[in-house]
């Protein structure tokens, strides 16, 4: 069920601002980040479909920036904005649809939902990467750039569990223990 409610609005936006924040300081870890939970959680939890995807959108393009501008103050190894972005916000926005079409926040939805999560936005992602001339323009080229990529999925998978278990049931007692809502 969706929320109603002005305090537990809120709290779904905090938690969102939270995860971008989350983002910045993980940075340096191999594909361990916060961002399918925040697009999941935003998605699942926001009534207006608009905020469910511009809010977790907003909150990754200012964490991009924060880490554009730590790559130029030479912080960082990695830029922020690189040219497979919109392929990385396209799937990022295909998992914040995830969760509009989530029915339930229960464990075994979230875990199943995670584990589509990061599939899909293996295949979106890693296709920019090709797209964007990393690899040959060719069938071997795409294919290559997916195999390449293998040995960081696990990763993905990890991070996404952790990180949706972590926002969906720290939500949950939150909003249990503190708001005392109905979501």
């Amino acid at each position: 069920m969706k929320t109603t409610t002005t305090s537990s609005f809120w709290l779904i936006v905090i938690f969102v601002l939270a995860a971008g924040v989350i983002r910045i300081f993980l940075s340096g870890l191999p594909n361990i980040a916060p961002v399918a939970a925040m697009a999941l959680f935003g998605g699942y939890y926001f009534r207006d479909r608009r905020i469910a995807f511009s809010l977790p959108l907003l909150v990754m393009f200012f964490s991009d920036v924060a880490l554009e501008i730590g790559y130029r103050l030479g912080w960082r190894d990695y830029p922020g904005f690189h040219p497979a972005m919109p392929y990385v916000y396209t799937g990022f926005l295909a998992v914040a649809l995830a969760g509009t079409l989530m029915k339930n926040a229960k464990p075994l939805t979230l875990a199943g939902t995670s584990l589509l999560s990061s599939v899909i936005f293996f295949i979106i992602s890693n296709f920019g990467v090709w797209m964007t001339g990393n690899y040959p323009a060719t069938w071997e080229g795409l294919l290559a750039c997916y195999v390449l990529a293998i040995p960081f999925f696990h990763y993905t998978v990890l991070g996404d569990l952790f990180f949706i278990g972590l926002m969906f049931g720290a939500f949950a007692w939150v909003k249990n223990k503190y708001l005392a809502l109905s979501v």
